[in-house]
């Protein structure tokens, strides 16, 4: 799994206009990806490092800071440029395989007590967020 994890101070998530999910406190935006191998390992890993790394202010993590976190699917954190002027998508799973790793992700987290929102998997969606620092990081398992 592939994650590109923003601390943000809110963001949210809309479909055709209305808003499907946000948060409107300091916590994380993770944008979400599969690829065909990834199991429950991946999903466990994934979610650990959401949770766990010490990437909020004052060096905690979501956990330890009681932050919440916007989960949005993005298979496009696999397509390859290295050749051609068009990216190519083998490496990300199919919507079939990609939709319950990503709602693994979202159901651990939340098991862990974590607030979270969601976009809707494959959906056209417009996503705001305000960055905090700015702060990105690329996450793979």
């Amino acid at each position: 799994m592939r994650a590109v994890l923003q601390r943000v101070t809110r963001a949210s998530v809309s479909v055709d206009g209305e808003v499907v999910g946000a948060i409107d406190r300091p916590g994380l935006l993770a944008l979400v990806a599969a690829t065909h191998d990834d199991g429950p390992g991946d999903v466990a890993t994934m979610a650990r490092k959401i949770a766990e790394l010490r990437i909020l202010p004052e060096e905690r993590s979501v956990a330890e800071a009681g932050a919440a976190v916007l989960v949005v699917s993005q298979f496009t954190l696999y397509g390859s440029t290295r050749k051609g002027r068009r990216p190519s998508w083998t490496a990300a799973a199919p919507g079939d395989v990609a939709e319950p790793l990503v709602d693994a992700v979202v159901a651990d987290l939340r098991n862990r007590g974590i607030e979270v929102a969601t976009g809707v998997f494959g959906a056209m969606m417009q996503v705001e967020l305000v960055n905090d620092g700015p702060f990105t990081l690329l996450v793979d398992t």
